[in-house]
């Protein structure tokens, strides 16, 4: 098991600790902004990390000035 598809067990885990965070962090935005396409394209394409930070401080950082209608889950 120490080889797993040609990789070394502890760079796969490496990769997988590296990318997590970034998945969820981005996963979180877009959910919450309620970006349905950018959470597609997020859950299914694995990058690395490299969309997930492209969402984060560009795309994300863009558009927060962009007025979100509120909704009963909105409001406390």
């Amino acid at each position: 098991m120490e080889q797993l598809l040609g990789m070394n067990i502890y760079t796969l885990l490496a990769v997988a600790a590296w990318t997590f965070p970034w998945k969820a962090w981005s996963l979180w935005l877009a959910a919450r902004r309620g970006d349905i396409w950018w959470f597609l394209i997020l859950i299914f394409v694995n990058t690395l990390g490299i969309l997930e930070m492209i969402y984060i401080f560009f795309i994300a950082k863009q558009s927060d000035g962009r007025t979100h209608t509120k909704n009963q889950s909105d409001v406390v």
